[in-house]
């Protein structure tokens, strides 16, 4: 078992090997466990959130075993990038893998668990949360922060964006850390970035009206772009799904 703790946890390493060894019995299960799992475990005065991936296929083993980082371990680090640049997310608490001579197995990306107020995904659902615009622009504003911070979240995405609000504050913290590129971003990436976020045209006028005025360019530039890079995800993301379920069907017969 190879494990990074974080220096400011050190203190309950027997108590994080703990729950590790004892994943699948303890906690309570939290969120979407499709993908992967997320059980929470209580400790002394908060709650920490645990994320077991799924062992990896063959390829994978044998990458994640000798050649690339292992999405825990990436979650771990990108999360302490985020820390270092002031741009919100759970404080990393460590990371666990398991490993053979050959193959990757399991591994465990574990964080301090937040409490927040909603996703960005129900802004995606309800138009009527107060404050509704105030909110969508200063998630432009946090996701310009990101750019300018030379950061490239993939999974820029409804669900991985959590938001806490106070009054008329609010504050975003990202999730589902393990795909990023830190890189100078081009205009085109930058508003690339936007393309999962939303299927909505009224969301994208905003973020495009936001985005434009802290990028200093004019808003039909950044707006036609925006929207044209979302339909253009959209277009295959269908088209992915379509072919999934073709493929699904032929081996049914």
């Amino acid at each position: 078992m190879n494990k990074v703790i974080n220096t400011e946890y050190k203190a309950i390493e027997k108590t994080l090997d703990h729950f590790i060894l004892n994943y699948d019995s303890e906690g309570s299960s939290f969120g979407n466990q499709q993908r992967n799992s997320l059980r929470l475990f209580p400790i002394e005065n908060e709650t920490l959130n645990i994320k077991s991936f799924k062992v990896p296929n063959l390829i994978n083993k044998i990458a994640y075993n000798f050649f690339r980082k292992s999405k825990a371990q990436r979650s771990f680090e990108y999360a302490n990038i985020l820390k270092e640049k002031a741009i919100g997310t759970p404080d990393p608490v460590g990371f666990y893998e398991y490993k053979s001579a050959l193959f990757f197995g399991k591994s465990y990306y574990i964080s301090k668990h937040l409490s927040y107020d909603m996703t960005y995904r129900e802004l995606t659902k309800s138009f009527d949360i107060p404050n509704y615009e105030a909110i969508l622009r200063a998630f432009t504003r946090f996701t310009f922060k990101l750019h300018e911070n030379r950061i490239n979240f993939l999974d820029h995405s409804p669900g991985n964006t959590l938001i806490k609000i106070e009054g008329t504050k609010y504050e975003f913290f990202l999730v589902d850390l393990n795909r990023m590129i830190f890189e100078d971003l081009s205009f085109e990436k930058r508003i690339k970035n936007f393309a999962k976020l939303s299927i909505h045209k009224y969301m994208v006028e905003i973020m495009s009206d936001e985005y434009a005025k802290c990028i200093g360019k004019d808003y039909k530039e950044v707006f036609e772009l925006m929207w044209k890079n979302t339909q253009d995800f959209q277009e295959s993301y269908h088209r992915r799904r379509r072919l999934k379920e073709t493929v699904k069907f032929w081996k049914k017969k």
